[in-house]
This record gives structure tokens, C-alpha cells and sequence, in this order.
């Protein structure tokens, strides 16, 4: 039986880790290369690093940032944040990076996923998706830390970036970012029908409860950030109360 990833989220911004809500209103959660040690000896199976205000700030990630990440950690790591071609990509890797992860980017230019999979892999080529709940019904793409509304359906997007190349899916509810109420589990459900690559579920989390409904609504991983930077939940924690719900996962 596959076993279910758990996988604590960095949103960086300057070299700090920031938490908000629908990527509002951060406030700092401390040293990306701590928590990252911390997380991976809690039994973390995964870690995203994202740099939040690369796009918006017009720059790419901070490569150094990613290294001093990949100085403590032995787990896989991906990075996002700013990557708009495959040079970017590479420096991304070189500094340590295991998967690359492409969102506004990849809207502008589909055809960046095609390249970065040809020349680095599927497998190192993650589509990150913010979806927004529209009012008529489903949901569309946001880019550039949901300032802006592309008119995309989120899961015929999903559908192309797997076709142009995208190994792996990471989709974020715009709407339960940073708001605890849990994930979006009809949006999770229409994207994993979508595609037939892993999907991991963002946005929301509050509790393992949140973790298990997400897990048992499709994803392949889970992805959290403010129940592990405030120390509500440890990995091990999270990961207890899966296996107490027959999940399989990595202990």
C-alpha cells in the first residue's frame, strides 16, 4: 500500500518564514533552516519551501535561502516562488532543490512546464494551482499570491499542466488559506478526477481531522503550515492520529 506524505509548508518571504491568511497579512514564523531541521525529526516526509513575494516583487527565489535549507535536511524538497524559466529552475536545483514548483509562470507560458520536464523531468516538475471559489459554481486559477483572477478552471488547468509535462499537482484553496476551516475536499475532488498525477491538498488545515478528510477525499500528500509553526501538532502527532484512522503512512 502507498503511504500518505505529510509535508510542512515554508512560505518564505526575506529569508523568514511568514504566515497570513489568503496571503495577507504575514507575520513572521521564524528561521526557515530551524524549522525545516525541526520538521524532518518530527518525521516530516516532505517540505515546500515557497517564496511568497518573489512573484509580485518581480524577482526570482532566494537561492540562498535554499541552501541553507538543504545544509540541514536530507528529506525531498521542493522550492517555488519565482520561477519563470528553466535557468531559474536549474539554480533552483543546484542549491539544493529535489522539484521545482511553477505557478504564475506556467499560466503566462504553458509551455514552460514542457521544457522543464524535458530537460529536468516530470518528476521535478510541480504544477502549484490557487483556486478561488467563483459564484456561479467551481473554481479559477489565481496567480501572482491571488491578486489576480485568470478565468482558468482550475481543474481543466490541472488537466493541461499535466499534459504539458507536470509530474505533480500542488493545489491550494485561495478561499481557506491561513483560515483553519479545512480544505476545500469538493475542489480536491474534482481536480484528483482530473488528472492522474499525485495531488497535494493546501489551504486550511486545523486539525488531523482536516488531514484525513483531505487524504480519504483524494490527495496523494498534505501540505500544512500554521499547525506546525504553532506548535498545535507536531508531524509525529498528525501522523499518529492518521495511522488511529487507518491511514498508511511513513513512521
Amino acid at each position: 500500500m502507498l503511504t500518505r506524505r505529510i509535508i510542512p509548508c515554508l512560505d518564505c518571504r526575506d529569508g523568514r518564514v511568514v504566515k497570513g491568511v489568503r496571503f495577507q497579512g504575514l507575520r513572521d514564523a521564524g528561521s526557515p533552516a530551524e524549522l525545516a531541521a525541526a520538521y524532518e525529526a518530527q518525521g516530516a516526509d516532505e517540505l515546500v519551501l515557497l517564496d511568497v513575494s518573489a512573484t509580485p516583487e518581480g524577482r526570482g527565489t532566494q537561492v540562498e535561502t535554499v541552501r541553507q535549507v538543504r545544509a540541514v535536511l536530507s528529506i525531498p524538497l521542493t522550492v517555488g516562488g519565482g520561477v519563470r524559466d528553466a535557468d531559474s529552475a536549474r539554480a533552483l536545483l543546484e542549491a539544493g532543490a529535489d522539484k521545482v514548483a511553477v505557478n504564475t509562470a506556467a499560466v503566462r507560458e504553458p509551455e514552460l512546464l514542457t521544457r522543464l520536464a524535458r530537460e529536468f523531468g516530470c518528476q521535478c516538475t510541480v504544477l502549484a494551482v490557487d483556486a478561488a471559489r467563483r459564484a456561479g459554481g467551481g473554481w479559477e486559477v489565481v496567480v501572482t499570491s491571488g491578486r489576480e483572477r485568470t478565468g482558468l478552471d482550475a481543474g481543466e488547468w490541472c488537466s493541461r499542466g499535466v499534459a504539458c509535462g507536470a509530474g505533480e499537482i500542488l493545489l491550494t484553496s485561495w478561499d481557506r488559506d491561513g483560515t483553519r476551516a479545512g480544505y476545500d475536499l469538493d475542489l480536491l475532488r474534482a481536480v484528483t478526477r482530473a488528472v492522474s498525477v499525485p495531488v497535494i491538498a493546501s489551504g486550511g488545515a486545523a486539525s488531523p481531522e482536516h488531514l484525513c478528510d483531505a487524504l480519504e477525499a483524494g490527495a496523494d500528500a498534505v501540505l500544512a503550515a500554521s499547525i506546525f509553526h504553532d506548535a498545535e501538532y507536531t508531524v509525529g502527532d498528525i501522523k499518529r492520529a492518521l495511522v488511529a484512522r487507518g491511514v498508511a503512512v511513513r513512521t
